[in-house]
């Protein structure tokens, strides 16, 4: 067996010749690039590029789909149904007579109760939240099988090219991108573990500040991420807090290539747990224990003592709780509006053609939605820093958050809702049906009461639509 030597020796040569090669690269092109903090312009040529193969293979599919007669995209809208955009009142009175108006007399009419149970199928068949936590519609392909499965049959030539970006994607993408992500967080908590020996001052300040950096920004390239930032003058200062709406745990990555945050955010184990308890070693995050979390009042107080010294990393904080699909913006809780400093208001909104950024928690774990990433074509996306605000006088917590998550929406072109994201795990609170109770009392009675206080006050039952009448 003396004459296999040969070839074991020259298959541990070709290996290691390969294995030298592809670290030089890595080293040459991606990490002392991410260090310095420049670009060489690859991934923009990359997007550029795949754009154009994008366009070709849209007129390719139209061209194959008239060929074969058949329906290429399905109408895209916003809702499967058209709503109709009128108030209670009036459609109230459409349902009732033309000649009878609502009249100082208070008054209860069957034919009222159509009006709730239009809305109430409306909102079981195409409601405005639940499509809010599943993954946002492409009107087009994007060459990637879990967008639409039907394109890739279309025709051989576009059977080829998906498959040819199957095998790019996982045999040599997804090797590279795990490379980097490992060698992204490696750096991260042996550094800040090594840093955070060293005695507070502007040494251990400024080598936390540039291990974060060059941390964040190989993990930026391990998603082959190309962000474009705005405005990049309204920046979140030292002190103050930043907000944003939340699509992904990567806008933490995507927002600290560009600057340095405290992070918040409540304890975890595992390989989680090891990062935070190396990044606090280095620099001032805040992490809560479980039983920290639901107490108000300590959140607060950390916070704001957090804040009051100025030599302290703006906050970073997603006030909507949960992740979102890149559509829209919904409820910001109000505690971090409650602090009494600056806010800095930014805005995140991904391209959904390259590869759908959006966590849906409940379907994928967290390792399985890495994995989809990272296996995508890239993640695009633009960030907007909008001026600061500060609550104003006569101002409470929840208006001053909803004037930030108006700005925000606006910016960046997404849905403004209303909603709690809490409901994407719970139910509708008793508070939201009982607004609705309210505001048909006062469709009838208006702002009158009698001399006792009394008023007609009308309930729907959450549960079987049936109105009780009730006396108070």
């Amino acid at each position: 067996m003396g004459w296999l030597l040969p070839f074991d020796n020259l298959l541990c040569m070709a290996l290691g010749i390969s294995f030298t090669v592809w670290f030089t690269s890595l080293l040459v092109f991606i990490i002392v690039p991410a260090i310095l903090g420049v670009s060489f312009g690859i991934r923009k040529l990359y997007m550029n590029s795949l754009l154009k193969i994008f366009e070709w293979a849209t007129l390719r599919m139209e061209r194959g789909a008239k060929e074969k007669n058949q329906h290429l995209y399905k109408p895209y809208s916003n809702g499967i149904i058209a709503k109709e955009m009128s108030t209670l009142e009036q459609e109230i009175q459409e349902l009732r007579s033309s000649s009878t108006t609502l009249s100082s007399e208070p008054e209860f009419e069957m034919a009222d109760i159509m009006s709730f149970c239009r809305r109430g199928v409306e909102s079981i068949v195409d409601d405005e939240v639940t499509k809010r936590f599943s993954a946002e519609e492409l009107e087009s392909w994007n060459l990637l099988t879990r967008s639409n499965y039907n394109f890739r049959h279309i025709s051989l030539r576009l059977s080829v090219l998906w498959g040819l970006g199957l095998l790019i994607r996982y045999s040599f993408l997804l090797p590279l991108r795990i490379t980097l992500a490992a060698t992204g967080i490696g750096l991260l908590v042996v550094l800040t573990t090594i840093v955070g020996f060293l005695p507070s001052g502007r040494l251990r300040t400024y080598l936390s500040e540039k291990i974060h950096m060059m941390c964040y920004r190989i993990c930026v390239r391990a998603l082959t991420a190309i962000i474009t930032y705005h405005n990049s003058e309204n920046k979140p200062k030292n002190g103050g807090i930043c907000v944003a709406n939340h699509t992904t745990p990567i806008d933490v990555i995507i927002l600290a290539n560009d600057g340095c945050y405290s992070m918040v955010g409540q304890v975890h184990g595992g390989l989680i747990g090891v990062v935070q308890r190396a990044m606090v070693k280095s620099s001032p995050h805040i992490w809560f224990e479980r039983s920290e979390v639901k107490d108000r009042h300590l959140v607060a107080k950390m916070l704001s003592n957090h804040v009051a010294d100025k030599t302290n990393h703006p906050i970073l904080i997603f006030p909507e709780g949960t992740c979102i699909n890149n559509t829209s913006v919904m409820m910001f809780k109000k505690g971090s509006f409650e602090i009494g400093c600056t806010v800095y208001p930014v805005a995140i909104k991904y391209d959904p053609r390259f590869g759908d950024a959006f966590w849906n928690s409940g379907k994928f774990g967290m390792v399985s939605y890495l994995l989809r990433m990272m296996s995508s074509w890239a993640i695009v996306c633009s960030v907007w820093y909008l001026p600061p605000v500060n609550r104003e006088e006569g101002e409470d917590a929840v208006q001053f958050a909803n004037r930030v998550k108006a700005a925000i929406a606006r910016q960046g072109g997404l849905v403004d809702l209303l909603w709690d994201g809490g409901l994407k795990r719970g139910k509708v609170k008793d508070t939201f049906r009982e607004e609705q109770q309210k505001l048909y009392s006062k469709v009838l009675v208006g702002d009158q009461e009698d001399q006792t206080g009394r008023s007609e006050y009308f309930t729907i039952c959450s549960v079987t639509g049936i109105f009780t009448h009730n006396h108070f």
